[in-house]
């Protein structure tokens, strides 16, 4: 296999006004793209247009503006199919995001397929929008919801993976990339596994999307989740990709217009066919057509190019930061996405992201939504530093000597 051609980081910053700026007299580093990754031109200028010269509903409408709305809109479905290579544009629901998609997931399958003693497998290394809608259903229905552990260093711990498999779930629920860990797991061995035990496999894809291939054909999963903002798009748009026959075998969540093929008030509803049984209302049309407009922008710019530079830039910042005394790297697994977590001993990471912020450097800090991980840990929370495709290796060397002043001035 080819190596990718190393990114013009310049020309690719080029492409996003928002880091032209300062933050507390100092040029702005963002390292928190795991959380909300920036938006290039050609997304803002993507949902701009629309906004300026084609806003109307979708699929309801006979004149130009809805015509033309809803052949951006439908263009976008069909660009979501082909970043995730999946069969055909009805197998993408739009969503709100990853935790919208993954609550539908719960609020339909779930509720049509889990019954009392019925079990759901997870990982402790999952978002809580992973957890929490299994745990809500577990709670109605009586479900048990079973953890695989993960090892020291981050990985996944295959054994107690294994284990939990044996007990025989019905669905695993899964992260494809820790947020907070950085690990990569082995989806494909997952899901196989998952699927010689009779069970479904919903893949968490928000942070594996914006640093790797994704091809839901080759991997195999039942269902896969991400979010736009994530993937250099819009907030408050996400899909879900689900294999054509489960979602057509599942029931619609919420109820409206657009969902439905015919209503009475004498015969009752019946709905529409899959995708827009599950689009009940308006949908987030600029949004939609923003996030097609970013995976265009990620296939143009390269996604193994992205992916390379971000490794490169998580491990020199490794490099660097095993270097400094106290400091604890949290997620050292050796397949890892450009996430850089830690702790330096003695120190909270709220004060270390604060003294950062004062020299211009965004890094997440607390529990990331993980606190099982923090929990397993013994930890408050961590320092986040994430990458994305224009980030430097100059603002790494930047953040090395500003996390080094943070510690002294704190010490």
């Amino acid at each position: 296999m080819d190596h990718p051609q190393p990114l013009d980081t310049a020309a690719i910053r080029a492409q996003f006004p928002v880091l032209d700026q300062q933050v507390h007299g100092k040029p702005l580093i963002y390292f928190d793209s795991a959380a909300s990754a920036q938006k290039p031109l050609a997304v803002i200028d993507a949902q701009s247009d629309y906004l300026k010269h084609s806003h109307a509903n979708v699929h309801r409408g006979v004149h130009a503006l809805s015509q033309r709305a809803t052949d951006a809109f439908e263009q976008a479905r069909r660009q979501v199919q082909s970043f995730l290579n999946a069969s055909e544009p009805e197998e993408i629901v739009w969503t709100q995001g990853t935790t919208d998609g993954i609550n539908l997931v719960a609020q339909t399958w779930g509720r049509q397929n889990l019954q009392a003693g019925d079990r759901v497998l997870i990982s402790r290394m999952e978002h809580h929008a992973n957890i929490v809608p299994w745990q809500m259903l577990a709670t109605e229905r009586g479900l048990h919801l079973d953890v695989a552990e993960f090892l020291p260093d981050g990985s996944l711990d295959w054994d107690s993976f294994q284990n939990e498999l044996n007990r025989g779930p019905k669905l695993v629920a899964m992260t494809y990339v820790s947020n907070t860990l950085g690990t990569v797991n082995d989806a494909a061995r997952i899901i196989q596994a998952a699927h010689a035990a009779g069970a479904v496999v919903l893949l968490d894809g928000a942070q594996a999307a914006p640093h790797k291939r994704v091809d839901v054909q080759a991997l195999g999963c039942d269902f896969f989740v991400f979010s736009g903002h994530k993937t250099y798009g819009p907030t408050g748009i996400g899909a879900l990709y689900g294999k054509r026959a489960l979602l057509d075998s599942m029931p619609p969540w919420r109820g409206g217009g657009e969902m439905i093929a015919e209503v009475s008030l004498e015969q009752g509803t019946t709905f529409a066919a899959a995708p827009f049984k599950f689009e009940a209302g308006t949908p987030h049309i600029s949004g939609a057509i923003g996030l097609g407009a970013a995976l265009e922008w990620m296939e143009a710019t390269g996604i193994e190019a992205i992916a390379a530079h971000e490794e490169a830039l998580a491990e020199r910042t490794m490099e660097l930061l095993r270097e400094i005394p106290g400091m604890r790297l949290i997620g050292t697994a050796p397949s890892k996405a450009g996430v850089v977590s830690f702790v330096v001993d003695g120190i909270h990471p709220y004060d270390l992201g604060s003294l950062l912020d004062a020299q211009g450097i965004a890094v997440r800090t607390g529990q990331h939504c993980t606190q099982p991980i923090m929990d397993a840990l013994g930890i408050p929370g961590t320092v986040r530093a994430s990458f994305a495709a224009y980030n430097t290796f100059e603002e790494v060397e930047t953040f090395h000597r500003a996390l080094k002043r943070a510690i002294t001035m704190l010490s």
